[in-house]
């Protein structure tokens, strides 16, 4: 009991690790071996918690070498933190969860043939989003931080990281919900002439067009969230959060959410974009979305008034007087200027985040209920 209380404790804490204690090895350890756990059941129950559009895109045996490697990792960091009492109590658990999985069948667990159509979480797409973001903005953030002295393990780290994971999980019902709200109120304005223009473009020029569509679409959406009092209860949840890092973008209401994402895919689905572009579009709003929150000193030159960056994004989630309701694009810097809208500052960074006033409470439930309760 007093090793769960540790542990307890440890969680709802926040700060930096301290080193030569077995702290940081035993983080890694212990955030492999739950990765390590989920990614064995989802290959025990596939057909419901692994993401269809998801699972025909990756490769099982790539994904079986990926969880021996973490097993591998977490198993040898914890075996070493338990032998050298170096947070032995941290380290336990997470040595607990490598054997539970191992047990489990580890990476040999067989997935035969299964039903398409089940309903589903997205347990996968948590699992390899949170590793890959993990291993590539932390790396990041640590070589080229804005804010050297802010920690991992920041305040309200555990509020965003409960977004972090209740969005991701609800991926099916977003995707469902999103293609379905699409198709009922803008399938009308599908034109099989635009459409076949559209797929025909070359993949570079689609790219480009594509992007500049949905920023388009996202830049007055955003503007509006801002603009409108009962669309910004929504909008002071994702502008509640005080520290910006990779995690800090995850902090979003789920209708806001659902909202973003109809009005961003109704123009996509409507002038029929290629796979191909549709694909490498994800892509880039994947990275843009966690890149420019992420605790990086990026100005990029005289392409930051092209491009978002970090240090643009970072001025839309000020408290400061001149960056108050400026800075919405998401991908092309260069619609603020064009709309009047960009910050105007002869400082580099912006001093302080947050809505001004502090009113929107912290934790992941009281912040899905604020929208509904604020009296503001």
């Amino acid at each position: 009991m007093l090793e769960l209380e540790k542990l307890n404790e440890f969680v709802d804490s926040h700060g930096e690790l301290q080193r030569g204690r077995g702290l940081v090895t035993g983080t890694i350890a212990l955030s492999l071996a739950i990765l390590c756990f989920l990614g064995v059941l989802v290959f025990h129950f596939p057909q419901y918690l692994s993401t269809p559009e998801l699972r025909r895109s990756y490769s099982v045996d790539v994904m079986r070498m990926v969880l021996l490697a973490a097993l591998v990792i977490a198993g040898g960091l914890s075996l070493v933190n338990i032998i050298f009492n170096r947070s032995r109590w941290l380290s336990s658990f997470a040595f607990l969860l490598v054997a539970a999985a191992a047990l489990l069948g580890g990476h040999k667990v067989p997935v035969n043939d299964f039903a398409d159509n089940t309903p589903y979480i997205g347990l996968d797409w948590f699992i390899l989003d949170l590793l890959g973001s993990s291993l590539i903005f932390i790396f990041i953030e640590k070589l080229f931080a804005h804010r050297k002295d802010q920690p991992v393990f920041r305040a309200e780290w555990q509020t965003d990281f409960h977004h972090f994971v209740v969005n991701h999980m609800i991926v099916g019902f977003v995707l469902l919900a999103t293609n379905l709200l699409v198709h009922k109120l803008f399938g009308w304005a599908a034109n099989d002439g635009i459409r076949g223009w559209v797929a025909g473009l070359n993949f570079w020029v689609a790219l480009f067009l594509i992007i500049l569509v949905a920023d388009l679409v996202q830049y007055w959406t955003h503007r509006a969230y801002h603009e409108v009092p009962l669309l910004w209860r929504l909008h002071a949840v994702h502008h509640s959060v005080k520290s910006m890092d990779w995690l800090a973008g995850s902090r979003q209401h789920i209708l806001e959410l659902l909202i973003t994402r109809t009005l961003v895919l109704a123009p996509i689905y409507v002038l029929g974009f290629s796979k191909e572009v549709i694909d490498a579009y994800i892509v880039v709003v994947g990275f843009q979305a966690v890149f420019n929150h992420a605790n990086v000193s990026v100005r990029l030159g005289p392409l930051r008034y092209v491009i978002v960056t970090p240090n643009f994004h970072h001025w839309h989630h000020s408290q400061d007087d001149e960056a108050i309701d400026r800075n919405y694009a998401a991908h092309y810097a260069f619609l603020d200027y064009l709309f009047g809208t960009a910050v105007k500052s002869t400082k580099l960074w912006p001093e302080r985040y947050g809505v001004v006033g502090d009113y929107v409470p912290n934790g992941f439930f009281r912040q899905l209920k604020f929208p509904f309760v604020w009296k503001g």
